[in-house]
């Protein structure tokens, strides 16, 4: 691998999808040095500042009463859903426009992995706190997260953290924060899930204000004993004890290296470093890195939104009719942020390589290049006929066309739209 195509790999992985301008300057830069600016990023992100996090307001249901009418409930709901869509645009807007990418891509990271529904929560606002909860401190060490997320509204909802009282234990929290969040499967006994639901009691959510609060009455003050240790556990020492474990730190690092490099190469030993950001160098500087390339699917957001960045596209500076074709998009893509399916999160690999995703995406692709910025258009067309193919790959940072791709655009030279349409739907580019 030539240190051009290293480095378009690291940025491949690390952020969206970098475009042919950014892989020029991280060559020459360096791959050492790219890796630092990624990792520890200087100076005011133009892009999302351009991009300023919306005024939801309040929950639009909070203050109605139990005499509500039918149709200031439906009127309600229907605010709900308009905050639902002002969240999920800005945030594929700021996906888009972010100029710190390694940040932003990690944040996705993070609600895939504290996988949350607002189908459940309800509440734009809620989810948007929990957003930039993930954002503080995502890139730090484990246990101040763990602390964070186990008193987070949005995930108290999601998992029935409200219902989790001292005469009736609700496991549903306890149980996930186990296996999706620190420990994983077979990290831990039944016994560990009934002790841990214990320790979480007492906390429930005030939807006029959005607040997780404590009930004392409401909680189990005993002591508790979990993964052989005992204590009156509560949430935070319950989050620290869970946090604190070797198991944790691997747990976590095995779903980065998931995320960013795939499961065709194993994961190396020794992945997991003092927070999260040590734990991205460690991925990207270990050897078997390199060995990932042209073996991880992209999911449909990291798909859509590098294909925006690479064809100049800005959803925020779209007509409205426009932006919500592009929002549409994700749902007919399967993969809409902020609706994860499960508390497992979205799938990944081969699971997005399907017939009918193929068709979906043929359709974005068609919606991208239709409002593609000129001049991504006109590189394109300013490259001699026989030549576009190679241009096609450079505007998309793809290192090299099969022969049967190539085969297939070719006679779609003449025709530059076309041309850009098949590439990106590609083999080529589905999997980076």
């Amino acid at each position: 691998m030539t240190e051009r195509e290293a480095v378009a790999h690291l940025l491949r992985r690390a952020t969206f999808g970098p475009t042919a301008d950014e892989v020029d300057a991280a060559a020459r830069a360096g791959l050492a040095a790219t890796l630092d600016r990624l990792l520890g990023p200087t100076g005011t992100d133009r892009g999302a500042t351009a991009t300023p996090t919306p005024d939801l307001g309040p929950d639009p249901a909070a203050a109605l009463g139990k005499g509500a009418t039918r149709e200031r409930r439906q009127q309600a709901n229907r605010e709900r859903r308009e905050q639902v869509d002002t969240l999920t645009a800005w945030w594929l807007a700021r996906m888009v426009a972010a100029e710190h990418q390694c940040d932003e891509k990690l944040l996705f990271f993070w609600h895939g992995h504290w996988a949350t529904s607002v189908r459940k929560v309800r509440s734009a606002p809620l989810m948007l706190r929990q957003l930039e909860t993930l954002r503080r401190l995502g890139r730090g060490p484990l246990p101040p997260l763990v602390d964070a997320m186990v008193r987070d509204p949005a995930l108290i909802l999601w998992l029935d953290g409200q219902q989790n009282t001292r005469k009736a234990p609700n496991e549903n929290l306890a149980r996930e924060l186990m296996e999706l969040f620190t420990l994983g499967l077979g990290g831990y006994r039944e016994t560990d899930v009934k002790e841990g639901a214990r320790a979480l009691t007492g906390w429930t959510v005030d939807r006029r204000t959005g607040d997780a609060r404590f009930a004392p009455r409401r909680h189990d003050p005993g002591p508790k004993t979990i993964l052989g240790r005992s204590a009156a556990f509560d949430a935070g020492s319950y989050a620290a004890l869970l946090a604190g474990r070797p198991e944790a730190a691997r747990f976590v690092a095995g779903r980065l290296w998931f995320r960013y490099a795939g499961t065709q190469v194993p994961a190396p030993a020794d992945l997991a470093g003092p927070d999260t950001v040590g734990t991205l160098r460690r991925i990207f500087t270990a050897p078997a890195f390199a060995q990932t390339r042209d073996t991880l699917v992209k999911q449909p957001v990291e798909w859509l939104v590098g294909a925006a960045r690479q064809l100049g596209v800005r959803p925020s500076a779209l007509p409205e009719a426009a932006r919500r074709r592009l929002s549409a998009a994700l749902a007919a893509l399967d993969q809409v942020p902020l609706r994860p399916p499960s508390v497992g999160g979205w799938p990944a690999g081969t699971a997005w390589l399907t017939t009918s995703s193929l068709q979906a995406r043929l359709r974005v692709a068609d919606q991208l290049a239709g409002v593609a910025d000129a001049r991504a258009l006109g590189r394109l067309a300013a490259a001699p006929p026989a030549a576009r193919p190679d241009a096609l790959a450079r505007l998309l940072v793809v290192d090299r066309w099969s022969d049967r791709t190539r085969a297939a655009l070719t006679p779609l030279a003449g025709q530059p739209r076309r041309l850009l349409v098949a590439g990106l739907v590609s083999p080529e580019y589905a999997v980076s």
